[in-house]
């Protein structure tokens, strides 16, 4: 690949490329008589030997990049193509898409593990891409048909993977967070090594649920990580007419509960802030809530004209925080990464999100057999 060439200095990465050249002479070197990190090489040569070692670590954190922009981007353009699958009669009820918040899921999907657990709200899509479900099962869902990852019966608010751990997709605001509780006890119970990743909203941080959890869950000393999206706006409501205190930053302080301020239009932020949370909680340090300062582009819903806020506020966010441009910019003007080879990872991922909505549409809806399954009667 020719993404390697240049010898620059990446800022946001802290580390240094080489060229072909300079890698390509530390050829031959691993002989006999000098040991550096792990490689035997001749005398005199330790000086090339850390260069092709700091060039393996160089290629180890740019496919993390490129792989973490992979995931904005098919989170973004799914969620787009989600929106068109809407206006076209293919998708009916509610739809909450997740566009501009997708740092948030993607970031905090790099400190997961198999044996975690996620429940979240209604604006779900995207939380369950990131566990492993395919776009075609989660399409599918969204268009009602027995392909989707709840057979069709769940649709855009109710996405659910027993094989991935993902618990929903809740449709009534704030009642994910006990359950997310009750999942963290189970993990506990069993002493699997998983940690309960429960989300919602500033639009359910007010609600006495939420607080009876996080009593609990500080008494029981529970493996659980409270992920609070703050988009800003609950429904239509802007969070500074519907939160006293001016903050929900503090909102942990009386049961004990450290909260950990997140820039969630920044993936990274979201990915290295959390990392050292998460593992003190997986280790019996007890729950932690993250705080993630987000923000959605689109309305509540698809149904939401979202009058309630000028478009010169949303456009202001889309230019100076949009959480794909900034990892976009990284891997063109930091890590050298051509601007046509980012476009055909864009590209890549377009035509995945295309093919799972042409399979979402060709696939059938369920079958009157399942009318029943799945409900307790």
């Amino acid at each position: 690949m020719p993404i390697f060439r240049s010898y620059q200095k990446a800022s946001r990465m802290s580390i240094k490329t080489y060229s072909f050249q300079e890698v390509g002479m530390c050829s031959g070197l691993l002989l006999q008589n000098h040991t550096e990190g792990g490689y035997t090489v001749r005398a005199g040569c330790a000086f090339w030997a850390r260069r092709i070692l700091r060039w393996t670590a160089l290629i180890t954190s740019l496919m993390q990049v490129l792989d973490i922009y992979r995931k904005l981007i098919l989170a973004r353009l799914f969620e787009e193509k989600a929106a068109e699958l809407y206006l076209q009669g293919h998708i009916y009820g509610f739809c909450h898409l997740y566009i501009g918040q997708e740092a948030v899921a993607v970031g905090l999907s790099e400190n997961m593990i198999p044996q975690d657990s996620v429940i979240t709200g209604y604006r779900d899509h995207v939380h369950i891409l990131m566990r492993g479900v395919s776009p075609e099962n989660v399409m599918a869902e969204l268009c009602g048909r027995a392909t989707g990852c709840s057979k069709g019966k769940g649709g855009s608010m109710h996405m659910y993977s027993k094989e991935k751990l993902v618990y929903g997709g809740n449709g009534i605001v704030g009642a994910q967070v006990p359950i997310g509780a009750g999942l963290a006890f189970a993990h506990k119970y069993r002493a699997d090594g998983g940690v309960a990743f429960v989300f919602f909203g500033d639009g359910a941080a007010n609600q006495g649920q939420v607080y009876e959890t996080f009593n609990m869950a500080s008494l029981w000393n529970l493996p659980v990580v409270f992920v609070l999206e703050n988009n800003h706006y609950g429904l239509g409501t802007s969070v500074d007419r519907a939160a006293a205190g001016g903050t929900l930053t503090n909102r942990g302080d009386p049961f004990s509960i450290q909260t950990i301020c997140i820039d969630g239009m920044d993936v990274f932020d979201v990915r290295d802030k959390s990392v050292a949370a998460i593992e003190q909680t997986r280790n019996g340090g007890g729950p932690v809530i993250l705080h993630m300062d987000t923000y959605r582009y689109r309305g509540h819903s698809m149904s939401d004209p979202a009058t309630y806020r000028a478009r010169a506020e949303v456009e202001t966010v889309k230019k100076t925080r949009d959480p794909i441009m900034r990892v976009k910019n990284l891997l063109i003007n930091d890590l050298g990464v051509s601007e046509s080879e980012v476009a055909a990872i864009e590209q890549e991922v377009a035509t995945i999100v295309n093919s799972a909505a042409e399979f979402a549409v060709a696939s059938p809806p369920p079958h009157e057999s399942e009318l029943e399954t799945g409900v307790v009667l």
